[in-house]
């Protein structure tokens, strides 16, 4: 049943791995400096803050299927519009079209949670996390092999990609309403386990999940988890160019997203089996700090490699296993807005991460760049003894 949506996350991220390594270069050509090349990813993360609750509440009421073809066709055009940019401020209006329409791995989750059992949930939601393996271990490679006709290639392939994706999901993907039926005799519509939404200006409902101790703990983890990653992710294209070739760079990327496969293409759901999701929370953050405090460290390529064992594996594990603690540990009726607010905290981490990475690469403040990201990650870990230290799991 989860086939068809792997499918269209898998093209979905195969299309974003083509474009995101080069992101920030590709602003550079336009002038852009580091901090106005990162603030694409801040630009970006504002837009779907405000769209994604407004998608995902459509969703639960027309269903998932229309919403994520309103997301990827806007995903579609926002790389058309990036590809035939001459001047900045076009890259961040692809950006921002982009984002205003972006909802597509918030509503795949949804799916996912739609039909998908609490106990099955993280080796489903570890889907995600396969496609995201898969992406970056072929993205970045064919990104490399691309390049050598322009930089604006990949993103003309990733536009491609864009429309696959589209047609995906009007062939592939089965529409059903959550709300369409009444499982407890009720007369009120059931939200199904996707759950219901806040509005676009209901955030303020958010503040009741952050009152109930072990869920608000588990919540400040996965916040901690985005900043870390945000700040990885949108400044190491900038870290890495100054220090390493873009060949290294491709192949570092490549080896990352086959840890990720490897991780998420069935082994996570053995070591849930045997060491328990809160165990796994500990470890990947455990792992996450390592990489990216040794980053900030390295010059050549061996220790390169070793922090990028360690960020992988704490990346690919932490996702999966977070977001089922957190569903979990909310009710039936409530698994969307948990869900939604999942995505709203990844998308404050993207608007303030990148501008303050940005910054401080561009004064040279490599190391102190690295420390940030790992220093999140390991407060994370400490944050364990609130959230994933007390968490049940069904």
């Amino acid at each position: 049943m989860l086939l068809p949506i792997f499918l269209i996350v898998l093209v979905d991220v195969f299309a974003l791995t083509l474009v995101f390594p080069l992101l920030a270069i590709y602003a550079e050509q336009f002038g852009a400096t580091p901090l106005q090349a990162t603030l694409l990813v801040s630009v970006f993360a504002v837009c779907q803050l405000v769209s994604g609750p407004l998608l995902g509440r459509i969703s639960d009421r027309i269903g998932r299927k229309p919403m994520l073809l309103v997301s990827q066709v806007g995903t579609f055009i926002g790389l058309l519009v990036m590809a035939s940019a001459r001047t900045l401020w076009v890259v961040y209006l692809a950006r921002v079209i982009d984002g205003s329409t972006a909802g597509n791995l918030s509503l795949a989750q949804a799916y996912i949670s739609d039909n998908t059992p609490p106990e099955r949930r993280s080796r489903s939601f570890a889907l995600i996390g396969i496609a995201f393996g898969l992406g970056f271990f072929l993205g970045p490679s064919v990104t490399g092999y691309l390049v050598r006709y322009g930089l604006r290639a990949p993103i003309y392939a990733a536009a491609a990609m864009s429309l696959t994706s589209v047609l995906c999901t009007a062939a592939l993907l089965r529409n059903a309403v959550p709300g369409a039926s009444s499982a407890e005799g009720d007369g009120e519509p059931d939200a199904g386990p996707g759950g219901t939404r806040v509005g676009i200006v209901q955030w303020g409902a958010y503040a009741q999940y952050f009152r109930r101790p072990v869920l608000a703990g588990l919540l400040v983890q996965f916040l901690l988890f985005s900043i870390a990653f945000a700040t990885f992710s949108s400044g190491f294209a900038l870290f890495a160019e100054r220090t390493f070739t873009s060949r290294e760079v491709g192949y570092l990327f490549a080896y990352a997203g086959f840890l990720g496969i490897v991780l998420q293409g069935g082994l996570i759901g053995r070591l849930v089996e045997r060491f328990g999701e809160p165990a796994l929370v500990a470890t990947g953050f455990a792992g996450l700090g390592g990489g990216y405090l040794l980053l900030g460290l390295v010059h050549d390529v061996g220790p390169l490699l070793v922090a990028t064992t360690l960020s992988a594996f704490g990346h690919s594990v932490l996702r999966p296993t977070l977001t089922s603690l957190i569903t979990q540990h909310a009710s039936r009726r409530e698994q969307g807005v948990v869900l939604g607010l999942n995505q709203s905290l990844a998308s404050v981490a993207q608007i303030a991460a990148p501008a303050l990475g940005g910054w401080l690469i561009g004064l040279g403040r490599l190391t102190l760049w690295a420390t940030v990201a790992g220093g999140a990650a390991v407060v994370g870990l400490m944050a364990r003894r609130w959230g994933s230290g007390r968490a049940v799991p069904a």
